[in-house]
């Protein structure tokens, strides 16, 4: 990771998701200016002072302008595409950023691209063969992306966890399951190793910058795997295991969808020929991690003390919830 970003520098992240709101929270302490994006009237609520929000909603027909634009030296794209499989933000901001003096955009993408490979390993050079239409979609987004004119470097993604989308909230409410399905493996990684990623990428110099670039972890497994390495850390009991053909016919469609394809995804040239040191080489590492944020973030929401304004009238307060061990 960068230890600084030069002076002036000013990043627009295109939608401010747990993405993208990760990624802006490492920029702070580098120096630059943030300026996130979000879709609904009102800029989302409690969010780190400092950062800028915009409003952009295509549909709605409210775009930031060239003037709030003005200055933006690096941008992230986080928005996935639309119902009809456009960008929503290419097509209604593309104009306005070649205006713009960008020295790097970034693009997240998804290793779904790759389609179902049986297990077998997808690198860069693997011919793009999509099989859902959600990853279709995103692999034309893409391409429109890298051949828009503008510094593009697509990331291609696995499964995205960190603090808040793990598994322990299932364990302890009873909703995880335990499924196997022989030969089945999934590829995950660390939200902040995206940060680290992206953070690693724009700090080198543009000709060292390949086109696409795969972001996972050492670790393809089984979800039976992670989930089981779960609950040990929680000290919970594992649901009752399942085979998955006898809950297949219960999945909804999206779970059906990631149960469909079956692939390991190489991160060779992202670690080995680009340099970049993971922080979570594996969900061991990150499910750690990621459950001691978890605690502390629920520890400080209990100890800070309420606002006048924060506190319930008598008898109003919210109902008991699932007590993370300690």
């Amino acid at each position: 990771m960068p230890q600084g970003l030069p002076a002036g520098t000013s990043v627009l992240v295109l939608g401010g998701g747990y993405t993208g709101r990760r990624f802006a929270a490492a920029l702070g302490p580098l120096g630059a200016s943030v300026t996130l994006t979000h879709r609904g009237p009102e800029p989302p609520e409690a969010d780190a002072p400092g950062r800028r929000w915009l409003r952009l909603d295509p549909v709605a027909g409210v775009v930031p302008t060239a003037e709030q634009l003005a200055g933006t030296t690096h941008g992230l794209v986080t928005i996935p595409p639309d119902g009809e499989g456009r960008d929503p933000a290419l097509e209604a901001l593309g104009p306005a950023l070649r205006q713009l003096s960008l020295q790097w955009l970034g693009y997240l993408s998804t290793t779904g691209i790759y389609g179902d490979l049986q297990g077998a390993w997808a690198d860069e050079d693997t011919p793009p063969n999509p099989g859902l239409g959600r990853s279709r979609a995103r692999l034309a987004c893409e391409r429109a992306w890298l051949d828009s004119g503008l510094p593009v470097q697509s990331f291609r993604l696995p499964a995205i966890y960190g603090p808040g989308r793990s598994p322990f909230q299932g364990l302890l409410t009873g909703q995880g399951r335990l499924v196997h399905k022989p030969g089945q493996v999934f590829c995950r990684i660390h939200v902040d190793d995206i940060v680290g990623a992206l953070l690693h990428c724009l700090a080198l110099p543009p000709q060292r910058r390949p086109a696409v670039v795969n972001v996972s972890d050492d670790a393809p497994c089984p979800s039976s795997e992670t989930l089981g390495y779960a609950a040990h850390l929680l000290g919970y009991p594992l649901p009752p295991a399942q085979r998955y053909a006898d809950v297949a016919p219960h999945m909804s469609p999206m779970a059906l969808s990631f149960w469909s394809e079956n692939r390991r995804v190489s991160n060779r040239l992202l670690c080995l020929a680009l340099g970049y040191r993971l922080r979570y080489p594996s969900y061991r590492e990150g499910f750690r991690a990621s459950l001691a944020e978890e605690r502390a973030t629920a520890s400080a929401q209990v100890t800070r003390p309420a606002s006048a304004a924060e506190r319930p009238a008598p008898g109003t307060g919210p109902e008991p919830s699932a007590r993370m061990p300690a």
